[in-house]
């Protein structure tokens, strides 16, 4: 009989929220609890990116309950908006103390846990509970900190940052495995000393079937107002990483074009300042809309003739592979990403899009342009992009993979052979 794992997987992020962590936390999970295995998820009560608690979990400090197959637990955690730098390190802290003081009671006797960032404070608790349960510990990396939030500006502080970067090393150092989404990630952690035999990849990927279902975005458009529009969409965070103040400007470098319409969907720490400059420069090509479930998503991207991933002029995000892009090839409708490295990359070899330099306005403008002027080429990147994903992303595939691992690990096979038969496997897929 396969082995069966208790599998604790802690997260910051969980739905109803609907950011990139939260789903991927929730599929992989389920994926495998659907396959038999014991899996828990600790996890914070919702609030993201709004910083307010729904009403049905206001005033708890634990909350056992389930999702689907799983067990889940909810703990304390200081709510705060996706913004202001002090009151997200307490939202972070809070989290960290209340999952190992009021979650880890309730947990079990779990074989691994993965702690899954994109702050490193849960992956302080994993280790923390990792130690009291006297059971494996893997490190997920989705984003590398302290390094995001200085290459967006939001931490200054060389003794706060040196502080952040020893904790960091300590984790990678302490972790059993190190999973990283990106492999930009993995060349990252080599150039600092982590050995690369102790990382494995698996990338976000996108649930095929779920993008593949509902309607082709008509009631969206007809609830927008859009019918007969050519829309230019971004979803997503609103975030200092992205500078979407960009995008603005190329709606304004458009706006004689009446039958072009930005799009907007999502919430985050920039979003009421980019509600205020498009007022100020009287755009009347943009709309801006709410955060949307992750049920009701796939109708606004069906509604969209091209979308826009842009993020700022950094090293760091050279590494990254935002998983909208995933999501956005299994629709059929062209990307114009706004970045260097590996999600660049990854849109040029799929054919699912157009590239331009960073931050560059004017060139982000022509892109918009020649796809807006050429039907017939967003056809053909619409379905070269949905064949990629398909043949490559597909998060139930990857889940699968991810487990084997994890028993791996569970069975103290070594890190060299993990690293094996991970590349030998991503090889075959490929």
């Amino acid at each position: 009989m396969a082995k069966r794992l208790n599998i604790l997987y802690l997260s910051h992020y969980f739905p109803p929220e609907v950011n990139a962590p939260a789903i991927r936390v929730s599929e992989m999970a389920s994926r495998w609890a659907d396959q038999g295995h014991d899996v828990t998820v600790l996890t914070g009560f919702p609030n993201h990116p709004s910083g307010i608690i729904p009403d049905e979990f206001k005033g708890m400090k634990r909350l056992v309950t389930k999702f689907k197959k799983l067990k889940l637990i909810r703990t304390y955690q200081y709510a705060a908006p996706n913004k202001g730098f002090v009151k997200r390190i307490m939202n972070y802290l809070s989290f960290m103390f209340s999952s190992v003081l009021l979650g880890s009671s309730k947990v079990g006797k779990p074989d691994i846990i993965i702690a899954t960032s994109p702050q490193f404070f849960v992956a302080v608790a994993g280790y923390v509970i990792s130690r009291i349960k006297k059971c494996k510990y893997v490190f997920e990396i989705r984003d590398v900190w302290p390094e995001e939030i200085v290459a967006v500006g939001a931490i200054k502080n060389r003794f706060i940052i040196g502080f952040l970067e020893a904790i960091e090393m300590f984790l990678y150092r302490k972790a059993d495995l190190l999973v990283a989404v990106a492999q930009g990630t993995i060349d990252l952690l080599e150039e600092r000393g982590i050995p690369r035999e102790k990382m494995v990849l698996y990338p976000n990927g996108v649930n095929i079937e779920h993008f593949q279902s509902g309607s082709d975005g008509t009631a969206v458009r007809r609830m927008l107002e859009i019918d007969d529009k050519f829309v230019v969409s971004y979803v997503g965070t609103h975030g200092m990483a992205h500078k979407l103040e960009n995008l603005l400007q190329a709606a304004k470098n458009l706006e004689s074009y009446k039958d072009i319409q930005f799009l907007f969907v999502g919430d985050g720490a920039e979003k009421k300042k980019l509600v205020r400059m498009a007022s100020d420069m009287k755009l009347k090509n943009v709309i801006f809309h709410n955060q949307v479930s992750h049920d009701k998503i796939v109708e606004f991207y069906k509604a969209t003739d091209i979308f826009m991933v842009p993020l700022r002029k950094a090293k760091l995000f050279t590494k990254n592979i935002p998983s909208k892009i995933y999501e956005i090839m299994v629709v059929k409708r062209p990307i114009i990403i706004s970045t260097e490295g590996e999600s660049r990359k990854l849109v040029e070899i799929s054919g699912a899009g157009l590239s331009c330099t960073p931050e560059n306005v004017d060139e982000m403008t022509e892109k918009i342009l020649f796809l807006y002027e050429n039907k017939d080429l967003r056809t053909k990147m619409g379905i070269d992009g949905s064949n990629f994903a398909i043949a490559n992303a597909s998060r139930m595939h990857i889940a699968d993979n991810y487990l084997e691992t994890l028993k791996k690990v569970v069975d103290d096979v070594t890190f060299y052979e993990v690293h094996q038969e991970v590349e030998e496997d991503i090889k075959a897929t490929a």
